[in-house]
């Protein structure tokens, strides 16, 4: 099995990556391997990109409260995997970032979750994230959220915390009275044990 410092090497040593290697763009992830909860998300955006700090935006901010985990917990406890579908900022597209490039996360994940034993939960956020590690749920983001039970006790998905989801947030306040609890129930009792 390889390393996580390997993985990474090669990940910046692959061609696919080349145009972000030029530029002297990194990989955006974190795969400590005492990580025991997973998030997967669509892909660094331009600010992550940018500080080098995934999640540090306001849709971080939110994931946090979600969580009920500070800023210090979140980046520097190492109980945290940040796996997204994509390790690099895609671009703008029309109505937000572009997705995250077909192919990378088959290439990349199964390698980097060989290399962290203790997950016992992971967060599947967005589409992209609920379509790949869900192939068999058909149904939209809405509905996958509203039917999280199914998913547990290994996956959870969440609608991306993006402040671009505000209206979606107030459409849907059983994931704000619902989810969002057993959320933090379940990180709660992971990080305690």
């Amino acid at each position: 099995m390889q390393t996580i410092n390997q993985i990474k090497s090669a990940i910046i040593a692959d061609p696919q990556n080349k145009s972000f290697t030029e530029r002297h763009i990194e990989p955006l992830f974190a795969a400590p391997s005492t990580a025991r909860i997973n998030i997967v998300g669509q892909a660094p955006g331009v600010k992550a990109e940018q500080t080098r700090l995934y999640w540090n935006d306001q849709s971080g901010d939110r994931l946090r409260e979600w969580l009920d985990v500070d800023r210090d917990t979140f980046y520097n406890s190492e109980l945290f995997a940040v796996i997204p579908m994509d390790f690099y900022y895609p671009g703008k597209g029309k109505s937000g970032d572009l997705p995250p490039r077909k192919g990378f996360a088959e290439k990349w994940h199964p390698q980097i979750l060989a290399a962290l034993p203790n997950i016992r939960l992971t967060l599947l956020i967005g589409q992209y994230a609920q379509k790949y590690y869900l192939p068999q749920n058909t149904l939209n983001v809405t509905e996958t959220v509203k039917n999280y039970r199914e998913f547990l006790p290994h996956f959870l998905p969440l609608v991306h915390p993006s402040p671009r989801n505000q209206l979606w947030l107030k459409k849907n306040l059983w994931f704000e009275q619902e989810v969002v609890p057993t959320l933090q129930q379940l990180v709660k009792t992971i990080l305690s044990h």
